[in-house]
């Protein structure tokens, strides 16, 4: 597999050599989610399905319908009540990884938001692939979007990480955007299986209450996780002065110097990553921040790394 060397050395693209490699800082990610499975399928993650498998889980109570053979005789006279045996399958969870590149990601005081995002979308998906698990991802851009079906195959991630690259490209050309993160959210619902564990990588820049229904349907049936990418600069307005501004269609002038601008444009960061919090307690979904100018793996590793001994989880 080659890289273009001007895609390399450009910042402003996802490097294809770095996702590549980030596949090595993704075999430390041992406590990547645990959750459990709703899928009828076999796999290496256990779940809340009950019946004969290789774990055993607990004694109870026979109950009409229990299976004779797995009567636990030994209770069973003890107590002069039928009790059975229950044992714990291991059963499937697919991972679905959904990357926003839209035109807002591309953004950033030392790195770009969009490059961010990629790196964090393909360790997030080598990490899925180490834990045996089928890996599929969404890519959107401003005008499309791009699919892998759910495959637990080296060639489903590589496939995803050229896609990561492509549409980080595309993002040199400035566009509209065709979708809202509400489109985005609907699109994941109709990828994700039951079961399935999510990850939005995004800034998260057009989170509104009108994505709550969306989000809601999605985190019925699946285990939902918030990746927000930002970038220092949209916490805070730089120093005081007038700096020009663009679009990439027209340009401005801003003056940072004027106090009600600067309260305007922190409050308005503060209240997405409120509603973005307040979404993840209601839905018990995990939230991850990653600043665009730390490493990714660096809070990957503080969120699913190797758990010291004596350390609680």
């Amino acid at each position: 597999m080659t890289e273009n060397p001007e895609h390399s050395n450009h910042h402003a693209i996802a490097s294809l050599s770095e996702m590549v490699r980030l596949r090595y800082g993704a075999r430390e990610l041992t406590g990547f989610p645990q959750v459990q499975a709703r899928q009828m399928m076999a796999g290496g993650h256990r779940s809340r399905f009950r019946g004969r498998g290789m774990d055993f889980d607990e004694v109870r109570i026979y109950q009409p319908g229990d299976d004779v053979r797995s009567i636990d005789w030994r209770v069973t006279a003890k107590t002069q009540t039928p009790h059975t045996k229950i044992f714990r399958e291991e059963r499937e969870r697919p991972v679905l990884v959904v990357c926003d590149l839209r035109s807002p990601m591309f953004f950033g005081s030392q790195r770009l938001k969009s490059v961010v995002a990629c790196e964090v979308a393909a360790a997030l998906a080598w990490a899925g692939l180490n834990a045996n698990d089928r890996v599929g991802s969404l890519v959107f851009g401003p005008q499309h979007q791009a699919e892998v079906k759910p495959r637990r195959s080296h060639h489903a991630v590589l496939q995803f990480i050229h896609q990561l690259q492509d549409y980080s490209e595309q993002l040199l050309q400035p566009s509209h955007d065709q979708f809202a993160l509400t489109d985005m959210l609907e699109e994941a619902r109709r990828y994700a299986l039951p079961g399935t564990t999510v990850f939005i990588v995004s800034d998260f820049h057009d989170v509104t209450d009108d994505c709550e229904r969306q989000l809601f349907e999605l985190a019925r049936h699946s285990d939902l996780n918030f990746c927000h990418v930002y970038d220092s600069m949209e916490t805070e307005l730089p120093a005081p002065a007038v700096y020009a501004v663009s679009d990439g269609d027209n340009q401005t002038l801003l003056n940072t110097a004027d106090g009600k601008l600067r309260s305007q444009f922190e409050q308005a960061f503060i209240d997405r990553s409120q509603r973005l919090k307040r979404f993840s307690q209601q839905l018990s979904a995990g939230l991850l921040a990653f600043n665009s100018s730390e490493p990714v793996m660096t809070v990957l590793a503080q969120a699913f790394g190797k758990r010291r001994k004596g350390r609680r989880n």
